[in-house]
């Protein structure tokens, strides 16, 4: 039988990484052609060839208009697109290439994929979700699975980042895994015993990362800039191209030194600025004051406090800096964080123990890992929640108005389902429109629309009021499904 390895992805806002297991069951990170563990998740069409990663990178300041990155922070949003070479691409477009260029360059390595976990923010909506698993099809998988991030991040943790010969944890534990990555904040609170993780509730913010404090700091040298020389940076699209740049390494150089220099480059006009640690710090006070809100909120609204919290384990490029660190070791109080975790590697490497697990029941996987790590990823179990509530759009007697009758809270173990009954509001109706809608994002009180079910046509005669039972589920991956009985 020929070997099929299932692969791990994380599919990132600023980098992506693929891994494998071997046959120990030790997630493998694979590198690519530039030998590189992750790769930027940008993207640059040329004329006759489009490139992703590092090179890409590298040309954004030469021909801007020629480059996408951060796609990720668009997946499921249906208005957005660019424009490059007289084509138009969509956030599925763009994660589809990112897509390909991974599977290529790992195929090199370890041969034919056709399996793969991808992972996704908590937060992501259902339409975010199958957008993803849709650029894995696209990029010529076979089948694609999605899990969290946060989750990816305990199984890494609990099962063993140095292989199956790792001893898993002994002791059950409540792990506050806290994940800041480039684009997200992702919180997810999970329970450890022998051979399981279990999420007890998610937070996060799908607008909070790693580029967001790249643009404070980016908009607070423009504003010294054009204090001193009249010139915003920012209204020059090389001259912004390079700036990101420089701005993304000062903050690199600031998470393990307390002061690195910015270049600014600008109509013929050059300045270095030395930025301190405690200047960023301030410019990213908004920020920070967001992530304590949420981290907060996540332990309140579940009648928590940081005593139930056995580890902090941090993971996300992120992470690593100074500021949220301190944050983060202020709110818990007493407990030291764990930083085990790679912070770049960790989420590809939990997505494939996933990988692992959902395959160590089928034939293929005898060839390609050993009997005792099928054996142990067998018996290991992930249960996950809904980070967002998931109801129906009715009409508010009173106002008029729709608004949302929430059927499944968030944080509701899945897979779940509910059975709710509607009445048909005039006789011998032929058909039942059902708005389908998510809660917000950290905190918002709009609602995200899912989709429309009809359901038709109705059996004819049926009285007014007659009823319909409609069901609606959450699977065991967060994606939704809706059935009804007349």
């Amino acid at each position: 039988m020929s070997s099929h390895h299932a692969v791990g992805i994380d599919l990132g806002t600023t980098y992506s990484t693929i891994a494998y297991l071997n046959e120990h069951g030790e997630p493998v990170t694979i590198p690519n052609r530039d030998g590189e563990m992750t790769t930027p998740s940008v993207v640059l069409f040329e004329k006759d060839k489009t490139i992703v990663g590092t090179e890409a990178l590298r040309n954004s300041i030469r021909a801007p208009q020629l480059v996408v990155s951060a796609a990720k922070r668009f997946m499921g949003d249906p208005a957005k697109t660019w424009a490059v070479g007289g084509k138009t691409y969509t956030p599925v477009d763009i994660s589809t290439i990112i897509l390909e260029s991974l599977l290529a360059q790992a195929r090199e390595k370890i041969g034919e994929i056709e399996h793969a976990v991808i992972t996704v923010p908590a937060q992501f909506t259902d339409l975010s979700r199958a957008r993803t698993a849709e650029a894995g099809m696209r990029a010529g998988l076979k089948h694609v699975d999605i899990i969290n991030e946060p989750v990816a991040a305990a199984l890494c943790y609990v099962i063993g980042s140095e292989g199956m010969w790792f001893t898993e944890l002994a002791e059950d534990q409540k792990i506050l895994v806290v994940d800041l990555g480039g684009g997200t904040y992702d919180l997810s609170l999970v329970s450890y015993r022998k051979n399981e993780v279990r999420v007890i509730a998610s937070a996060g913010d799908l607008n909070l990362g790693g580029l967001d404090f790249n643009q404070v700091l980016l908009n607070g040298i423009s504003k010294q800039f054009q204090k001193e020389f009249g010139l915003d940076p920012k209204n020059d699209r090389e001259s912004l191209q390079a700036l990101s740049l420089e701005v993304e390494q000062t903050k690199r150089s600031l998470s393990v030194r307390p002061k690195a220099a910015l270049n600014v480059a600008h109509k013929g006009f050059r300045k270095t600025y030395l930025v301190e640690q405690a200047q960023f710090e301030k410019l990213s006070a908004p920020l920070l004051k967001r992530i304590d809100a949420i981290t907060q909120g996540l332990l309140k609204d579940n009648k928590l406090g940081w005593a139930h919290v056995d580890v902090v384990l941090t993971t996300g490029g992120a992470s690593r800096m100074p500021m949220v660190q301190q944050l983060l070791k202020q709110m818990a109080g007493y407990k030291t964080l764990n930083s085990s975790l790679s912070p770049d590697l960790s989420i590809a490497h939990g997505a494939t123990y996933f990988a692992g697990m959902l395959m160590s029941d089928q034939e293929f996987a005898r060839s390609v890992l050993s009997t005792q790590a099928i054996s142990k990823l067998s018996k290991f179990k992930q249960t996950d929640v809904n980070s967002r509530s998931l109801g129906i759009l009715v009409r508010n007697e009173a106002t008029g108005e729709r608004e949302p009758n929430w059927l499944i809270p968030a944080n509701t173990p899945l897979p779940a389902s509910c059975l709710q009954t509607y009445g048909t509001v005039i006789a011998n109706q032929g058909k039942v429109t059902l708005r389908l809608v998510e809660s917000g994002n950290a905190g918002n009180s709009q609602f995200v629309p899912v989709g429309e079910c009809e359901i038709s046509p109705l059996p004819p005669g049926l009285p007014e009021g007659s009823e319909i039972d409609v069901r609606l589920e959450y699977g065991a991956n967060a994606r939704v499904k809706v059935s009804a009985t007349v």
